[in-house]
């Protein structure tokens, strides 16, 4: 069986203002339409990325901004974090798990600083969406086999 991942829906209280913020990223607009009964969707995709994220009305049932953990991945982590400021957003320093094991959820366990030994996966920046949504950027230079 084939299956690949597509999209994931994210809650927002104000699609218009998660339209500016996304196309503010410098992510891809897919799609936005409305049916007839009101239904709203809005597809956007990051640089390079297969998958996207979708938002709009009456998608979700989920509270806004109560997505955490949206993973992005990047080869150069400080040049995607400077752009990222560049573009007005709030993003942390990079940091890395006290354990050296992907992250604890939060702010637990978190070391200032990039990982001091690994070049993929250690090391992180984050950032949230204008209703919170939580987006981590965590650095993959080399992927690990069979991925």
């Amino acid at each position: 069986m084939e299956l690949k991942f597509e999209i994931t829906v994210i809650p927002v209280s104000d699609v218009d203002r998660s339209k500016a913020f996304y196309a503010s990223l410098g992510f891809r607009l897919d799609a936005d339409f409305t049916t007839a009964r009101g239904l709203r969707v809005v597809q956007f995709t990051p640089p390079g990325s297969a998958a996207s994220v979708t938002f709009g009305e009456h998608l979700t049932e989920q509270e806004p901004g109560s997505a955490r953990g949206l993973h992005l991945v990047t080869p150069d982590l400080a040049t995607a974090r400077a752009e990222l400021v560049s573009r007005g957003v709030d993003v942390t320093p990079i940091w890395h798990d006290r354990d050296g094991i992907f992250h604890w959820a939060g702010t637990a366990n978190r070391v200032d600083g990039p990982h001091p030994t690994a070049t993929s996966y250690g090391s992180y920046v984050s950032f949230d969406d204008p209703d919170g949504n939580e987006w981590v950027v965590q650095q993959v230079v080399e992927k690990l086999p069979g991925r």
